[in-house]
């Protein structure tokens, strides 16, 4: 640890001089050699610091959403150069050069943080040994000796011996109770803070290894704080804590009022902004007409939510402007279909259906059309033509030869004249 402290030696002066300007300001309120003082300037100093990292922290959320996007295009590179390691790569860097994509972004607030991290520990390792470190001198060394959060000194470990917290004026039990406690609220805010970021704001509708590998790490890095926890001093598990709190909060106000597309947590944040622009009959803000201007400009490419979205301000009379306004929709309007095809709807009136008719209604309307539109076929004796009459009949026996005449054509017989049958011969 004296090699990696040494790494990062280069600001130790400046987080040792952060810390005791912070403490000189609670010094004065709660006292000097109070744990007060020296706890609340350990988490003024995240504050700070992640007040710093806030322009990082965007970057980071633009680069995994955009990681995101080019999942399925990155599993076809590697399925069609799975042979060709080479290839494979030089495809993922184009992809990443074209798409203005940096993997290492998402790592960004981490890797800026670890340099703090490991100087403040670096320094609380010198209060606990009893080292001048930075700005630190003896005076103010005595001072976060005897300075106590809950009953635990500051540079306490969980691992350390009863002879070593004895010398720092506290008890075995004290140490290991409230560094069990941080160490439980330290790994419950890095689950719940990961779990937040898989189940509201991720895009329900693309399965990628991606999320799979955010599911892993759900469980991997509070193992990981379990783990190396025990041996980070009291005044470290403050800074590690604060740090979690943060980004859980900042986590949570980015999920409420900035989304990803296709997620939970974007349904809900349009729910909102229609209610919002439903009773007001107008986008007010700038930041909602942006939004408003972002879906219409996406046509048939946005989601089911988005949707679902422009298809209920239509329903209540409103109509999305290209500019990101809201007016006062016309007569007949446009709704889209969950596939994106628009139908008209708005207040176009609806279809009505048939009357249901009766038994006797359907047959007595089905009798009158039939007797109105098929016509007398059948002719009177009277209008019968002379051909068409039979022939009288023979009082011989025997075969009946044709006269001539016309006579009717049975069932299955040809019609026209019949040739007549030859004499049986008896």
């Amino acid at each position: 640890m004296d090699t990696i402290a040494s790494l990062f030696s280069f600001i130790t002066t400046p987080v040792s001089w952060v810390i005791v300007q912070f403490h000189a300001v609670y010094g004065k309120i709660f006292g000097p050699d109070t744990g007060w003082a020296w706890g609340l300037s350990i988490v003024s100093l995240v504050i700070l610091i992640r007040i710093c990292l806030i322009p990082l922290f965007v970057k980071q959320i633009k680069s995994t959403r955009a990681m995101q996007t080019l999942q399925p295009e990155m599993k076809k590179i590697q399925e069609r150069y799975k042979n060709d390691k080479q290839r494979q790569s030089e495809e993922m860097m184009k992809l990443y050069k074209e798409t203005g994509t940096n993997p290492l972004s998402s790592c960004l607030p981490i890797l800026a943080q670890s340099p703090f991290f490991f100087a403040l520990y670096h320094v609380l390792n010198g209060i606990a040994t009893g080292k001048t470190i930075g700005v630190i001198d003896d005076q103010l060394l005595a001072s976060a000796r005897q300075a106590h959060i809950f009953g635990a000194p500051l540079a306490a470990k969980f691992m350390d011996s009863s002879a070593k917290v004895e010398a720092l004026g506290a008890t075995l039990l004290d140490v290991r109770v409230v560094t069990a406690v941080m160490i439980v609220l330290m790994c419950f805010s890095q689950f719940y803070t990961q779990r937040q970021l898989m189940t509201k704001n991720v895009d329900t509708t693309v399965k990628t290894p991606f999320m799979q590998q955010q599911k892993m790490l759900m469980y991997v890095f509070p193992v990981m704080f379990a783990v190396f926890g025990i041996n980070f001093p009291v005044g470290v598990l403050v800074y590690w804590l604060t740090t979690n709190v943060w980004t859980m909060g900042q986590q949570m106000y980015v999920i409420r009022n900035n989304p990803t597309p296709g997620s939970k947590a974007q349904a809900a944040f349009l729910e909102r902004l229609q209610k919002h622009v439903t009773h007001h009959g107008k986008t007010r803000s700038r930041r909602e007409k942006n939004i408003v201007k972002a879906i219409v400009s996406k046509g048939r490419d946005r989601n089911e939510f988005e949707r679902k979205f422009i298809n209920t301000l239509t329903k209540a009379g409103l109509a999305a402007q290209t500019d990101g306004t809201v007016v006062k929709g016309e007569s007949t309007t446009l709704v889209e279909t969950e596939d994106g095809t628009p139908t008209t709807g708005g207040a176009t009136p609806k279809r009505q259906q048939p009357k249901r008719q009766s038994k006797s209604q359907r047959q007595s309307g089905t009798a009158k059309a039939a007797g109105e539109s098929e016509p007398k076929t059948s002719l009177s004796k009277s209008d019968e033509p002379e051909d068409d009459k039979p022939a009288p009949k023979q009082a011989s026996g025997g075969n009946k030869p044709g006269t001539g005449t016309r006579s009717k054509a049975q069932s299955g017989q040809r019609k026209g004249p019949q040739r007549p049958k030859s004499p049986s011969k008896k």
